[in-house]
């Protein structure tokens, strides 16, 4: 299992027996876990689980989300934030059953033809559904990725060590096990004692010297804006008055309508505003 960093099998052993009880891993459904991926962007596990099941019992199928007025998703969305990643997920829906019978595509280039679906999450799709040797780069893998290889990391960079380490017949498992290894281990403020890639980890090696080489690593988050006051403040605001029932515009800060009407996230109906 050796290749590319370190021995993959380091991860494993360690990983799998650990590997956190997270709903969508109970499943290899490939719309269920699309939708998951989605909910995930940006927004912490423990917000994600009961909105995860609530909006696949109401959506249950990608005809079922597609058949639904873009409203009823984002109402169902609402308290997630970034609701473009709902109406995203919407149209991804309507394409999935206009162009591929309703069934999520299982071959990147379609995965990331569907609107709002990059590389990380078709990558997603494919490992954790189809279980399929393909590498999932998402904040927490770049972090340990670039920690182990003492050195900042472009996207390609970070991209390419990833591919190389996926060991054959062991996709799920391993992206699993090593996204797993930076959500609770190789955290921003790492725990290095507990870590099973201490000996080959070039920046621990040295002493842990700053700069710490994940900050400024491509695919690595960094820490989000201030909500409060904030533009997304301001919008979700509007989206929670209108998750209610229609409301005058007036009521509103007319730059905040007019780029939700842009996002087409609230339809401008005269003088009431409406979500879609």
């Amino acid at each position: 299992m050796s290749s590319g960093l370190f021995d993959a099998g380091l991860v494993l052993a360690w990983g799998v027996p650990r590997l956190r009880d997270l709903p969508w891993r109970r499943t290899r459904d490939p719309w269920s876990i699309l939708v998951a991926e989605v909910m995930l962007q940006q927004t912490q596990v423990a917000r994600v689980i009961p909105k995860w099941e609530a909006f696949l019992a109401d959506f249950p199928t990608p005809e079922a989300c597609a058949a639904a007025s873009l409203g009823d998703v984002l109402r169902r969305w609402h308290g997630l934030g970034y609701p473009r990643r709902g109406r995203n997920l919407h149209d991804a829906a309507a394409t999935i059953v206009e162009r591929h019978a309703g069934r999520v595509p299982d071959q990147l280039a379609e995965l990331r033809m569907l609107p709002g679906i990059g590389p990380y999450t078709a990558h997603a799709v494919l490992a954790f559904a189809h279980e399929r040797d393909v590498a999932v780069v998402d904040t927490n893998i770049a972090r340990v990725l670039a920690r182990v290889a003492g050195e900042r990391m472009t996207l390609a960079r970070v991209q390419s060590c990833a591919d190389e380490l996926v060991p054959h017949g062991e996709g799920w498992a391993w992206n699993q096990a090593l996204m797993d290894l930076g959500a609770t281990i190789c955290r921003p403020a790492p725990r290095c004692a507990d870590c099973p890639l201490t000996d080959v980890c070039r920046w621990h090696v040295a002493g842990r010297p700053p700069p710490d080489p994940a900050t400024g690593s491509a695919a690595v988050s960094t820490r989000q804006a201030r909500y409060e006051g904030s533009e997304r403040q301001r919008r979700g605001r509007v989206l929670a008055a209108l998750n209610a029932g229609p409301s005058p515009v007036d009521d509103h800060p007319p730059e905040v309508v007019a780029s939700l009407v842009v996002d087409r996230l609230v339809v401008r109906e005269g003088d009431v505003l409406r979500l879609p």
